[in-house]
């Protein structure tokens, strides 16, 4: 799944994630991704949940994030 990282720039670097299970995890609170820039394989990296975006532009869905969501 390719997320993409909300920065105050334009930027549109896209990040895809290697770790699906920790993106839905609400208690987790970074994702495991490679940014996909430029033309070389880039090494894997931590980044915060709330730094992400669907390359739509719309937020994450709260249950994602939020671990008290629902109760």
């Amino acid at each position: 799944m390719f997320l993409k990282i909300c920065h105050d720039s334009d930027d549109s670097s896209l990040l895809e994630v290697l770790n699906l299970k920790q993106l839905f995890d609400p208690f987790a609170k970074t994702v495991s991704g490679r940014l996909h820039a430029g033309e070389e394989l880039q090494d894997a990296a931590e980044l915060t949940k709330s730094e992400l975006s669907f390359p739509s532009g719309e937020k994450l869905p709260r249950c994602w994030l939020d671990p008290h969501y629902g109760s």
